[in-house]
């Protein structure tokens, strides 16, 4: 059998019952689903949104508006069904799975979170190593563990979210780093920081970078900047996508973590579809450098996995395009009387 090539997944498409071309970025996001699929069947169910948390030392350098503590509060809410990534998650018919790696103030186990804690947080990367080689490779493992855990679970379609205070700042650090360019254009507000506190985040983020350039391994150098969640997410995206998985892509904290996992596991961007743009300034340099075109422009920076959920009922609406609707050689179309 031939193999589904993007010329033989657009000649399909064009055979549907409708002017080529006519249902504009919906085509556009069915070809893609199909490719990473490599069928003209998708499938788009069941689908699961695992949710890693971890918190950042470089809130105390000032960088964030919030306290360390909303990670937990963030955490017990999504574990009660009603945070925002829970709420969408359930509106869509998404599995939602809860994921402690390294926050500061982790739950208790045997509730809905289920706790894999390695550090109360990241040591402060404005001076020092956020993280060593060996704890990002170990955050990086308990993601891709659960990877391989949604593939055994038959999943189709997965997201990887975050909490975790701070991360925004990492996150920058890490577009910064892998994009071989200026840190500070890259710097945003992420939960509404002041102008004082951007000018803080700033300073901490051409610090981290700096130290983290100098290194050898790309280990070291991300968990000199990275977070645990971050590192945990760039794994499960990583197992993800080797095992054929749609992986929808999130906002700035998400991507940065695919540019890792793609770092690290060539072909991960293979299988990623971005669901939106953030505001973030650092968002839109880190889709173009994994060669993703947005589907959503929202203006959306919450994170949790949350504009990935939104994506989601129009992935539905690409598979019952491709595997649906009738083509023209399907039709009678008899020549006119007379």
């Amino acid at each position: 059998m031939s193999a589904l090539t993007p010329d033989l997944i657009q000649a399909h498409l064009d055979a549907l019952t409708k002017p080529p071309r006519s249902l504009g970025r919906l085509e556009t996001l069915a070809a893609r689903l199909c490719g990473i699929q490599g069928t003209l069947a998708p499938r788009t169910r069941p689908r699961r949104l695992v949710v890693f948390a971890g918190d950042h030392g470089c809130v105390a350098s000032g960088v964030s508006a919030w306290p360390q503590a909303v990670t937990r509060a963030v955490l017990d809410v999504a574990a009660q069904g009603r945070s925002a990534c829970a709420v969408l998650a359930r509106s869509v018919d998404c599995e939602l799975e809860l994921v402690d790696v390294g926050s500061c103030n982790p739950p208790a186990s045997g509730g809905r979170v289920r706790v894999e804690h390695l550090a109360f947080g990241t040591r402060d990367l404005a001076f020092e190593p956020a993280m060593t080689a060996g704890e990002w490779r170990s955050a990086f493992e308990i993601g891709a563990a659960r990877g391989r855990r949604a593939h055994s679970d038959g999943i189709q379609v997965a997201i990887a979210g975050e909490v975790g205070i701070g991360n925004t700042t990492s996150a920058a650090a890490l577009a910064a780093l892998v994009l071989e360019v200026d840190p500070d254009p890259l710097v945003g507000r992420g939960a509404g920081a002041d102008d004082a506190q951007l000018e803080r985040k700033r300073s901490v983020v051409r610090a981290g970078v700096a130290r983290a350039r100098g290194m050898r391994d790309p280990e070291s150098a991300f968990g000199a900047v990275g977070g645990y969640e971050i590192a945990a997410m760039a794994g499960f995206q990583a197992e993800c996508a080797s095992r054929g998985m749609v992986v929808v892509l999130d906002g700035a904290i998400a991507s940065a973590a695919a540019l890792c996992a793609e770092r690290l596991r060539p072909g991960t961007r293979d299988a990623l579809i971005a669901a939106h743009r953030s505001v973030e300034p650092a968002h839109a340099a880190m889709l173009a450098h994994l060669a993703l075109e947005p589907h959503l422009e929202w203006d959306l920076r919450l994170g949790e996995g949350t504009g990935a959920l939104l994506l989601v009922p129009l992935l539905d609406a690409a598979a019952a395009l491709v595997s649906q609707m009738a083509t023209f050689d399907d039709l009678e179309l008899g020549g006119a009387a007379g």
